[in-house]
């Protein structure tokens, strides 16, 4: 027996709907390209969608088609995911900070239609072009008197023109739930990027679960500004959740660094925000230096790679500000994990509490999650036990596009590549990636508490910490650091920061100091190119 409810589609299109009737006067505001502050409304996103889509139609896209963007957080780049997806076509959604060959691999692969980007790319769409086999049409996110000039681009599109004489009425069309809406490649650190293709029912469930007060806590009331790139896994999926819950979303363009952050955060009076540690170290800095605070800011999402404790308790501590340390993967749309505390933890100390919240949280509803061994077997949850960490939900991979890489499941779950232990309350928390951990005779040190502890001292800018080649041990941890600016740091000084932190065998043997640390492009540190250029290195205890 079947219930008597109406069935409709979960849809992309549904979240523009929702917000242009019951939002339609929020506010969406973008510090464009050009410089200046665009502001206007849900009511207008969703006209203007009307007409990208119409105009995609026009120009013969078909459902499944892939259209490529190129762009970042900024309300024509919004208009394009609903647009787009809101068609049946598939936004697919370019990451700028790859190398242009890359780049073109990708969108080949994808077999991309049209590719729409911003002005200030121009340089990487003349590199990419002569090597895009599929593209058609390029379009770029301007109006004709702001496209770039000179430039290489044959046939080379303003967007505003592409869209500017279609109608925007239309009645979105209806379609099976499960028809492919987005599509993303995995940072292809190890071999070619995989597409993750996310389908509307899985992107709608996943902003279902975002706002809810455990996850993000969005609502009505915020003002939201994703510092995380809508060209990374969907801006962790803060453009759908917002119009959704009908919050204000600030957008900040190309202007990432603490300044132009720290002016959108106050004029805007933004209360959420989400983003990377590289970039809020950045933000951090520039309010200490100018001994700033926040007005509004209240809480903010620190993911993509481990929020380090120092972090954590400055945000808190100093201005005020709650961290939701959260989890994921390009694979889980993103979310997996937010560290919000349970009602038991309020009778905690303070440091008592801090010790949980430096986890990466406890599961959202809609992800399930288990710890195994080597050979697949479910490890307890007392918070000691580390394995492979595995997971599984509507929102989770099942395969990659065009079945790269064969079946990627384990009797149906996902293995995510992490080592983690998961504890009695659920709160799991990544010990290393499981090509990252150090194997020291025959026991397993994790990278990433070593890294965190690194990071707390005053004088460090950057910390990784990688296995270094030992006659007798296998493995053992080498410390690799980036002083921050006019500080003095010797070794002595950084291993005898570890005295009491940790077991004595864990302290790294040596410490080498670096200008920089590679990045990659959504971020996190390339222990791969770090393992390269000490792959020759000699310990002192060697």
């Amino acid at each position: 027996m079947h219930g008597l409810m109406m069935g409709s589609p979960l849809l992309i299109s549904s979240l523009l709907t929702h917000a242009e009737r019951h939002h339609g006067a929020t506010e969406i505001v973008s510090r464009r390209t050009e410089g200046d502050i665009h502001r206007y409304t849900y009511r207008d996103l969703a006209r203007r969608s009307r007409q990208v889509a119409n105009s995609l139609l026009a120009a013969g896209v078909k459902p499944g088609d892939r259209i490529a963007t190129l762009a970042w957080n900024g309300y024509r780049h919004l208009e394009l995911y609903y647009g787009v997806s809101g068609i049946g076509a598939v936004l697919h959604t370019l990451n700028p900070r790859l190398f242009p060959e890359q780049i073109a691999w990708i969108a080949n692969h994808a077999e991309d239609r049209f590719l729409f980007f911003d002005t200030t790319f121009a340089p990487v769409v003349e590199a990419l072009q002569p090597h895009a086999k599929t593209l058609e049409r390029w379009i770029a996110l301007a109006d004709i008197a702001r496209l770039p000039s000179p430039t290489a681009i044959a046939g080379l599109e303003s967007y505003e023109a592409f869209i500017g004489g279609a109608s925007d009425v239309l009645e979105w069309p209806l379609f099976d739930e499960g028809t492919a809406s987005s599509l993303c490649y995995t940072s292809g650190t190890t071999g070619d990027p995989k597409g993750v293709l996310y389908s509307h029912r899985s992107t709608v469930l996943h902003s279902y679960a975002a706002a809810l007060p455990d996850a993000l806590n969005l609502s009505a009331r915020d003002a939201v500004l994703p510092v995380v790139p809508m060209f990374h896994v969907n801006a962790w999926g803060l453009p759908y959740a917002a119009p959704m819950v009908g919050a204000k979303l600030v957008l900040p363009g190309p202007g990432l660094d603490g300044k132009s952050l720290y002016e959108l955060f106050e004029s805007e009076r933004v209360t959420v925000s989400a983003g990377v540690p590289t970039v809020w170290l950045g933000l951090l800095n520039y309010v200490t230096a100018g001994d700033l605070k926040f007005s509004t800011m209240r809480r903010t999402v620190i993911g993509g790679s481990a929020c380090p404790p120092a972090m954590l308790r400055t945000f808190e501590e100093n201005y005020g500000v709650q961290v939701l340390h959260a989890w994921g993967m390009t694979e889980m749309s993103p979310l997996g994990t937010v560290g919000v505390l349970k009602n038991k933890h309020a009778g905690l100390s303070r440091e008592e509490q801090y010790a949980v919240q430096y986890k990466q949280g406890r599961a959202i509803y809609g992800v399930d999650m288990k710890i195994v061994d080597d050979m697949g077997r479910e490890l307890p949850q007392d918070g000691v036990a580390f394995g492979n960490l595995l997971v599984r939900g509507p929102w989770v991979i099942r395969s990659y596009f065009k079945g790269a890489g064969g079946d990627p499941l384990e009797d149906g779950w996902f293995p995510t590549g992490d080592v983690a232990t998961i504890d009695a309350d659920g709160f799991m928390q990544i010990t290393d990636r499981s090509k990252d951990v150090i194997k020291s005779g025959g026991e397993w040190i994790g990278s990433i508490d070593l890294e965190n502890i690194a990071m707390a001292h005053p004088g460090v800018a950057m910390a990784a910490v990688i296995a270094v080649r030992h006659p007798k041990w296998d493995e053992r941890p080498l410390l690799v650091v980036v002083r921050k600016p006019g500080v003095e740091l010797t070794r002595e000084e950084m291993l005898r920061h570890y005295e009491g932190k940790i077991a004595k065998w864990w302290t790294p043997d040596d410490v080498a100091f670096v200008d920089t640390i590679p990045l990659g492009a959504t971020g996190k540190m390339l222990k791969a190119k770090l393992r390269e250029q000490f792959k020759d290195y000699r310990l002192p205890t060697a």
